[in-house]
């Protein structure tokens, strides 16, 4: 099986302070992979590392076994690494379907793009139903749906997705949680970053958690969910 993504002693910050400290992981393929940590820890500083949106300072990221460090984004997202940003960030004026088709912008083929747009809908019956209602009119679960929808159109190997439970009702963070699960089963392997802990774990096969810039524990999902101190120490 091919590597997936490797996070080897990243130093990451913005003007002269870093936010990121010596981080290092691994997202095996195949496997959903969590990164857990409060506000404010340098999570969405990692995940603008791995895009290629903030460039480490230290240390190397490689995909596939081949370094992306330094490469601009359009290279990194090419290599097949997609991004469900935080806050979800549909393109309020345009249709469901047309910010299904902005995901697939790399790929030529329209039969190709219809095939994933009906994969899409596929997953999500309800993008269906509202494929030619614009995108800002839509409740926040439906846009997580599309958010979701439209990482998936370029194919990718490895999905990141920052924050999924972000605002969301109780119910459609389950919802959005299964969606996942399903996205994982079959064969994307998806790197969740998350401050919701008991949701992010039943899912995850395993998981860092990250404080102050740097991981304070590992382990496999059923280790992390009862490993009293991450508890204590992170999530109170």
């Amino acid at each position: 099986m091919s590597e997936g993504l490797k996070v080897d002693d990243v130093y990451t910050g913005y003007d002269k302070a870093d936010v990121l400290e010596g981080v290092s992981l691994e997202v095996k393929p195949g496997k959903i992979t969590c990164l857990l940590g409060s506000n404010g820890v340098g999570k969405t500083t990692l995940i603008r590392s791995i895009l290629g949106l903030t460039a480490p300072r230290a240390g190397e990221i490689t995909f596939h076994g081949r370094k992306i460090t330094g490469l601009p984004t359009h290279k990194v997202i090419s290599t097949g690494i997609s991004c469900i940003p935080e806050g979800r960030k549909v393109f309020p004026k345009l249709t469901v379907e047309e910010n299904l088709r902005l995901g697939a912008y790399q790929v030529k083929s329209e039969v190709e793009i219809r095939k994933r747009i009906e994969e899409a809908y596929e997953i999500f019956p309800r993008l269906k139903e509202r494929r030619l209602q614009l995108a800002g009119t839509m409740s926040g679960g439906e846009q997580a749906m599309l958010s979701i929808g439209r990482g998936l159109m370029s194919s990718p190997d490895l999905l990141l997705i920052d924050e999924p439970s972000l605002g969301l009702s109780p119910l459609f963070v389950k919802e959005n949680f299964q969606v996942i699960k399903r996205i994982n089963e079959r064969g994307v392997t998806v790197f969740l970053v998350e401050q919701n802990v008991r949701q992010t774990l039943a899912i995850s096969d395993y998981g860092y958690v990250l404080s102050k810039g740097r991981v304070a524990a590992e382990g496999d999902a059923a280790s992390l969910q009862d490993n009293e101190d991450v508890h204590q120490a992170y999530f109170g």
